[in-house]
This record gives structure tokens, sequence and C-alpha cells, in this order.
């Protein structure tokens, strides 16, 4: 993909290498890309809260129950309709889509994407689906990074490091937290730590929060004020806590890839618009708390208010009962997902940390007021500070990010008094989680494609290398139905390599022949007639699949095989041939840029 380029450019290009290191140059852009993704976040949840006000209106209060069936649907529809007749091309979801982007694309997000997520992510969140903005938020900060990366012409790890400040600028923003959002860009976007990568993370989450309270004032999007100290009696409770979570995390993936595997099979997207969009309009009109991303459930979880988080619903008037306020904080958490899931399975744009923490602030409350409640304990424990700790346990489970969950929450409780809890539980769900789920919500496809780029640093080069780029096609290929003197006359005479492809009338790839296997009989000339290729050709060590084989794979195919060059097929059809030098010196090669 050719480089951004704006006339009279070039002259600023070549100012700047003269004056500034790319060092130097990378902190001035990563503050100007933190200003961006804090603006990106006001901008998105300004829209997304003008459409709810909107909806909200006093004709709509009086009916507000009737409406929540109706709402998500158009909202859907609308983010649906722009996407397909507006941008027409699809989004993606947030993280994933930049995951993406860094491992195979080069860090390289399309310029689309800058502006995207700030239409459809308030269309489907302001109406009610039950999805987050972290997301998209994320999306579109790391859209204005790698655009700004191609503008200047930075090789990939500056691209990278980039598309890593506007993620890490976009949660400073959001919750306020500097300190989580440079963990959480080094955790989900396994960004190593560095000297070279820490101070370009810190500045650019610096300058989101400060672009956060210029336009937002000091208001936090969750609002908790510790009023109970941790004890150490709680510590049983908090361990239950971290495998209460651990279990919940498994449920929650399990379900969202379930339902999203239900959605592909439907081939229509307006089919699945229209089964999606009425499917959470039932839902959210039956549990009411599911609207939206849920954020004003959790702070009065938080606050201890549970019938104001449950909302008007059929069951008001049992409320007074606490077992049926635990069984409908239980079903908060249990079809939470299912209202993300079908959220996204329509069409919908949006991200799964706001759903996230709503399941945990309704996990770790109602553990609390089950523990409470059983008549076992002369003290009851904390539930606030049990509701913001199952925040952090489900984000370390289904995020595998648990340093992330750990600081964040630290941060909004404003101190360290609950870490101790926070790292148990956290700690516990995420070793649990990652025992029987070893890839997050965010990387579980990717990972199966082998797409997905880890802390580990030769995984991480594998995944970064093109195949595209190391396959030789300078073979001469011959048909199945030569006979030996086609051989000689058509292919060894035009021939530098001594190895020929062999393929049928349709091109589909059949064997190899060597030149070796030839060789003897190469000068018989009474044979030439005789000697069909069937005869010579022989099967192939190994075929490479590039529609299916990663680099990982081929490495393996080639160690397996000890073949010097092995064939590569796209859909049976013959493409060229990868051989082993090739293929180790462009990996060295990589590895020396990803080392630098």
């Amino acid at each position: 993909m050719r480089p951004i380029t704006i006339p009279g450019f070039q002259r600023f290009l070549l100012w700047r290498t003269k004056h500034l290191s790319q060092h130097q140059f990378i902190l001035i852009l990563s503050a100007f890309i933190g200003l961006a993704a804090g603006l990106g976040a006001v901008t998105i949840k300004n829209l997304t809260h003008f459409i709810q006000h909107k909806l909200e209106g006093k004709f709509i209060v009086t009916y507000h129950q009737a409406f929540y069936f109706i709402f998500p649907l158009i909202g859907l529809a609308l983010a649906y309709f722009i996407i397909k007749y507006g941008f027409k091309k699809k989004i993606g979801h947030g993280i994933p889509s930049t995951l993406y982007a860094i491992s195979k694309r080069q860090g390289i997000m399309r310029s689309f994407q800058m502006y995207a997520s700030l239409i459809t992510a308030p269309l489907t969140v302001g109406f009610g689906g039950s999805v987050g903005l972290e997301g998209p938020t994320v999306a579109t900060g790391a859209s204005i990074g790698s655009n700004i990366a191609r503008l200047f012409q930075m090789n990939q790890n500056s691209r990278t490091l980039l598309v890593s400040c506007a993620a890490a600028g976009a949660m400073s923003a959001i919750f306020k937290a500097p300190i989580a959002g440079i963990i959480f860009a080094i955790e989900v976007f396994s960004l190593d730590l560095t000297l070279v990568s820490l101070l370009p993370l810190l500045i650019a989450s610096v300058s989101a929060i400060l672009t956060s309270y210029f336009f937002l004032g000091a208001n936090i999007l969750l609002s908790f004020h510790l009023k109970d100290p941790f004890l150490i009696s709680e510590v049983p409770f908090y361990i239950i806590l971290g495998i209460l979570a651990s279990l919940c995390s498994m449920y929650f993936t399990t379900v969202y890839f379930k339902i999203s595997d239900l959605f592909k099979k439907i081939g229509s997207p307006f089919r699945r618009l229209l089964v999606g969009g009425i499917g959470l309009g039932i839902l959210v009109y039956f549990i009411p708390p599911l609207y939206g991303e849920g954020y004003s459930v959790i702070n009065n979880l938080l606050t201890e208010n549970y019938k104001q988080a449950l909302g008007n619903s059929f069951f008001n008037e049992f409320l007074d009962n606490i077992w049926v306020v635990i069984a409908l904080l239980a079903g908060l958490m249990i079809f939470k997902i299912v209202g993300t899931a079908l959220t996204f399975g329509a069409g919908g744009i949006g991200g799964i940390f706001a759903p996230v923490l709503f399941m945990g602030s309704a996990m770790g409350h109602c553990f609390a007021l089950i523990v409470n409640n059983l008549g076992i304990l002369k003290n009851p424990i904390s539930v606030s500070n049990f509701t913001m700790v199952g925040m952090a346990g489900l984000m370390a489970g289904v995020l595998h990010a648990p340093l992330t969950a750990i600081f964040l929450i630290a941060e909004l409780t404003g101190g360290y008094e609950l870490i101790v809890p926070l790292m148990i539980t956290s700690v516990i769900s995420f070793l649990i989680t990652t025992k029987f789920q070893p890839h997050s919500v965010y990387t579980m496809e990717l990972a199966a494609r082998d797409e997905l780029l880890t802390h580990d640093k030769d995984h991480k080069v594998l995944t970064l290398l093109n195949i595209d780029q190391v396959i030789e096609t300078n073979f001469v290929p011959l048909k199945v139905n030569m006979n030996l003197g086609d051989v000689i006359h058509n292919g060894v005479i035009k021939s530098s390599r001594n190895l020929f492809p062999v393929l049928d009338e349709n091109d589909n790839f059949m064997g190899i022949i060597l030149l070796d296997d030839i060789r003897p009989v190469m000068f018989e000339k009474d044979l030439y007639d005789k000697i069909k290729v069937q005869e010579l050709m022989q099967r192939a060590p190994e075929i490479i699949d590039i529609n299916k084989d990663s680099v990982k794979d081929i490495m393996k195919k080639f160690q397996d095989s000890d073949a010097w060059n092995l064939p590569v097929v796209d859909d049976e059809k013959y493409v060229g041939f990868v051989s082993k030098s090739k293929l180790l010196t462009a990996y060295r090669q990589k590895l020396i840029e990803v080392t630098v």
C-alpha cells in the first residue's frame, strides 16, 4: 500500500530528518495522537448520550417500556444502511480488527476507519445495542495513529507503536486512568516494554486524559468511593470470587462465539439484522437494564442501590425479597452476553469491554449478597468492594489482561487499598481461564488462523512474515501428458532450475520432477517418445496451501520433510515454490526489524 502524500510535504520531511531524530519525532506524534484519541472518545461518548437524551423525551418517557422493543432494531438498521450504502466496506470490530492490522497488514489501517466508528457506534449503542464504546474508540484512535504514521512514511515498528499509543490514549480518556491505558496497550497489543515504547505511551496517555478533562470535566465513567477497608478475613471469599469469575469468563467467551457462529450460518446480512434486532428488542423489553452500555446499572450497583440498577420491570413488586433480587442479578449476568452477541450478530458496531464490566459488577454484587444472606457470617462482607473486584476478575478472565484489570480498578477507586483482593481475584481468574481457553475473546479467531502477535519474539516474527513475498515463480511447469522429449525441449533447456512442477490440464499441481530423475535417460533419444512424465514424476515431500498454512506451519513442513524447496498451491492450483534459504533470509531480516 502506497504511503499517503501531500503536495509540498516532502520539504517538511527533509526538514524533520535534519532537525529531529526518529525517537524525538515519535514523542511529538504520540502527544498529537493522544489528543486525537481523546477527541475521538469525547465525540463518540457525546454523540451516544445525545441520541439517548433525544430518545428519552417527554412522550417516550411515558411509554418507554414499550419502545425498548423497537429502538435497538432502528439503531442497528441505521448502522447497517450507513455501512452498506455509505462506506460500502466492512468496518470490523474495534480491537480484533486493530490486532489483525498489526499482525497481517504491517500496522496499516484504512483511512475510512478514522471516522466510520464515530458514526455507527453511537447509533448502535445510543438506540440500545447491548455493547460498549471502548472498542470503537480504540479503533478510531488506532486508525488515526496508523494513518499519521503512513503520512510520515514510518516503518512497521513505528506504525505499531503509534497504533498502541492511540489505544492507550483511548482507554485513558474513557476511564481517566492513564496507567491502566498504558498497561492495556502493552498487554492486549503484545507491545515490548522498553524505554523506547514506554515514553510515547506515557505521553499519549497523559495527552488523552487532559483532553478528556478539558471537554468532560472531572466526571468519571465509574463513580466509586471506597467506604469499607479490606479485611484479611475476606480473603477466602475473594478466592472463591476468582474461581467464580473464571467460570463466568469461560461462559462469556463460549456463548459469544456460539451465537456468532449461528449468525454466520444466516447467509443474508439483512436477515441477520432482522433476527438479531428483533431478538435484542425482545430481550431488552423484558430485561431493561440490558439496554445500551449499562454504566448506569454498574454505578447503581457500586452504590449498593440494586433496586435502581434493576430498573422498571415486571418484577418490581417482588424486589423486597432479597432472593428475587439475587436471581434477577444472576439473570443480568447470564443474559448480558446474549444481548451483546445478538447486537454483533445483527451487524452492530461496538465493543465488549463495557459488557465485561457489566457482567463482572453483577457477578460480584450477586456473590456478596448471597454470602451476606446465608447467615454464615457475623459481620457481612463489603458488597461494594466485591462488586468492584468482580469487574476486575471478569476482565482478567475474558480479556486475558490481569494487569489492566488490577490497575484500572485501582485507579478508579482512587488508591491501592483494594490492591490485594484485586490481585487475588484477577490472578486466580486469569490462571484458571487460560488453562481451558488459551486465548482471549479478542484474539481467539486470530489465534485459530495463527495470525496473532504475542510477546514470544520468534512467534511474533513468524506471524509478521508475509509468505507472498518469498514465493518464487521462475520454475518451468510441465504438463502431465508430456513425454521425455517434451520435458527436455520445453523444460530442461529453458529452465535454470533443477526442479520442475507437474500440472494437469487445469493447472492443478500433481507432483515434481527432479533433474536427477531424468539425467540417466536424458540423452537416450530413442526413449523420448516412450517415457511419459507420469513415469518420471514423484510426490512432493510436502505441499504448502497458501490459504491454510501459516508461516509457522511452513517452517514445520520444511523441518519434517528435510526438503529445500516446497510447492505452493492455491485451491490446488500451482502458484510457485518456497525455498528454505529464502524463507530463512526473510525471517532474519524481519527479526532485525522487530528487534531494532
